[in-house]
């Protein structure tokens, strides 16, 4: 049996920092920064809006093998579950909108060794068991048909596009229930100073525009709004 793979302590403590910020605020603070497509499409749904989900990307890239060997097609597939790390946000472009690209067993297997959860640029199923295990997924919808001799993956750990983002392997990704934001491997940290101070000064407007403060002298005052 391979090693489990994990991402590192320092990818660790980014993501936990990540996950107590709002995609709010972080779009608002790479915008300042004056980076560009960064959001992911507004149709990729989390099956648990209430739930927030950040973490390094693990890509994976496929296309469609219509009438591909079964056999090959599982070997394939179980040979992708055996590589995503711990730690890691499965994210796929599978160049699909017909078949599943991720099920109860696969979610099984990847919660088991630690993956946080996934992002398809497709479809997803056996929905009810993703809730019941609590397995995060971002899609675009759902279908009851699987990969079976219909698609094959082409590369993992490459870059990989979803809308206008470009998703880099190890690139941050977090979501919550407005949408998905991809935040550059080589700007985390940067990004995540930026946002922690923006909600402190958000608190502080917020506690301005409850005690009365009109909003416009809120704004002035902090320099948020």
């Amino acid at each position: 049996m391979p090693p489990v793979q994990s991402v590192s302590t320092m990818a660790s403590a980014w993501t936990a920092r990540l996950e107590l910020c709002y995609t709010g605020v972080v779009h608002d603070v790479m915008r300042a920064m004056g980076l560009k497509n960064f959001t992911l499409p507004p149709e990729l749904r989390p099956i648990m809006p209430e739930r927030r989900l950040a973490g390094p990307a693990f890509t994976i890239r496929g296309k469609v093998h219509v009438g591909a060997d079964a056999h090959e097609t599982l070997m394939a597939w179980t040979g992708l579950l055996s590589k995503a790390p711990s730690g890691s946000i499965w994210t796929s472009q599978p160049n699909d909108r017909v078949v599943a690209h991720m099920g109860e067993l696969s979610a099984e297997t990847l919660k088991n060794k630690g993956v946080r959860g996934c992002v398809v640029d497709g479809f997803v199923r056996d929905t009810d068991f993703l809730l019941d295990i609590g397995f995060q997924s971002w899609c675009r919808g759902f279908t009851p048909r699987d990969v079976v001799g219909h698609w094959l993956p082409d590369a993992t750990d490459v870059p990989i596009r979803i809308g206008d983002v470009e998703i880099v392997p190890g690139d941050y990704l977090v979501g919550d229930r407005d949408g998905l934001i991809r935040v550059p491997a080589a700007q985390i940290e940067e990004v995540l100073d930026g946002s922690e101070r923006a909600m402190v000064t958000e608190s502080l407007v917020r506690k301005a525009i409850l005690d009365g403060v009109d909003p416009q002298q809120a704004y002035l005052l902090h320099g948020k709004f």
